[in-house]
Formats: C-alpha cells, structure tokens, sequence
C-alpha cells in the first residue's frame, strides 16, 4: 500500500497551515518502520541492561520529549527529524509495554487489549474532532498532535502483543511468519475487498510493530529462548545502520517528499 492509494482519502478542506508534516507512503516507509520497531525493540533491552530498568525509562521519556518537540517545531516533512522522532518513539513505546509487564506484574494478555482500548480511543478521538484519520491530513499542530499518541500506542500495542504472541507458544521465529501473514491481510483487502484506504493503513502499521520486534528478539536472543543469540548490541546497531542508510538515501534523493 503507497500513497496512490490513499489519495482519494485526502480532505478536500482547504485550511493548509503548514506543509506535510509526514512521509509520502512508499515502499522505503514500510522497510524502515519495520527496522525501527526491531532497533526500538533491542535497543530498549540493552539500555535496561546497561542502565538500569528506571534510568533506562528516564533517559528514553527525555530523548523521546527532545525529539518530538524538533519534530513539531519543524514546518514540514524533513527525513532525519522525522524518522529520529519513530525511533524514539519505538525505543520508548517498548518500555512503556516492558513496565507494565516487568514492573508492575501485569500480564501481555491483559497489556495488549489495555493498549488497544488506547489506540482505539485516540482514534476516536482524532476522528470526532476532525473528521479524518488520514496521514495526508497531517497539516495542523492539532493533526499532528493525534498522529503521534496514535503512533505512540501502535508501538505499545504491537510490542505487548508481540511478546505475548512469543510466549504463548509461537516462539519468536513463529511470531515473525504469524505477522508476516498477518500484515498481507489488510493489503489483499484493500485491494480485493474494498476496504477502506486509511483503514488498511492502520492496520499494516500496528502489525509492522510485532513484526519487526519479533524478528530483531529472534536475531538477538540465545537459543535457550529460541533465537540465534547474535546479542542485543550487535543487533541494535546493524539495524540501526541500516536505519542510517535508507533515512540518508531519503534525505537526498527525497522519493517520500510530498510534491
């Protein structure tokens, strides 16, 4: 799913304060989420490791608050402030799930149905206030506003259910092909059953969440869990070189800037 076919989902309103403030949908968009909610993923693991659970929190809240504040300070779509702002996000949207769990006891059965009443609500929300939840709307601080709580708790949502799907008895490598599947339904859909563009949207971006988490835990966890035991740090930064390269490759060529 790219852009194209969100097209005719565009509000016709023309209030258009700033320029876009978030990618054109492209095939490089899919490839680096899915690097980003890996990278966030392990790199969350290692600094909880390194730093501790708390300081770890703390250090993600600021860094997450830093990068959000260049990313709606900005006045319109720039790659590194952009992408910087998703990494963050999914560095601190894995504690977020991580707390619950690890701090407070609670389970990824009842965490990954709490962060979907969330997403849901901030959804309703967005859409009771202006009548779109498409991302080509994203044009006003109070659009902008809602696309980052709805970012921040697809992070949250896929990250619980991600780990619950692995210690269910999927295992990761079987949460890797279970949302691999997963993530093709919303695009056959939108496709051949007409479901709605901004919907099947939505859709493939919660699912990315799991799918990248699962597959980077696969890589970086010893075989006793499953994994191939390549560890959290070389994990963490051969993905997030791999993050640099296509955010730098954007940056220059621009193929996901609005035209």
């Amino acid at each position: 799913m790219t852009t194209e076919h969100l097209l005719d989902d565009r509000p016709h309103s023309p209030l258009r304060t700033m320029a876009s403030k978030v990618p054109e949908v492209t095939v490089y968009f899919w490839i680096i989420k899915v690097l980003t909610t890996g990278m966030g993923e392990t790199a969350s693991d290692l600094l909880a490791r390194l730093l501790g659970p708390i300081p770890a929190v703390a250090l993600g809240g600021l860094a997450l608050v830093a990068s959000l504040a260049v990313q709606l300070a900005v006045r319109r779509y720039v790659a590194w402030v952009y992408w910087t702002a998703i990494v963050m996000v999914s560095v601190f949207g894995t504690m977020a799930a991580d707390v619950l769990h690890v701090g407070l006891g609670i389970s990824y059965a009842v965490s990954t149905p709490l962060f979907l009443t969330a997403l849901a609500a901030v959804f309703a929300l967005w859409y009771a206030s202006e009548r779109t939840l498409s991302i080509h709307s994203i044009r006003t601080r109070r659009r902008e506003t809602f696309y980052w709580a709805a970012v921040l708790a697809t992070f949250a949502l896929g990250t619980a259910a991600g780990d619950l799907t692995a210690t269910v008895g999927f295992g990761y490598l079987g949460s890797v092909a279970l949302f691999a599947a997963a993530i093709c339904v919303p695009a056959v859909a939108h496709r051949l059953a007409g479901l709605n563009a901004v919907s099947a949207f939505w859709t493939a971006y919660v699912i990315t969440r799991p799918l990248g988490a699962s597959l980077a835990d696969w890589m970086a966890l010893g075989h006793a869990r499953g994994g191939l035991g390549l560890g959290l740090g070389p994990v963490t930064l051969a993905w997030t070189v791999a993050i640099v390269c296509f955010v730098a490759y954007l940056a220059v060529s621009r193929p996901d800037t609005e035209r």
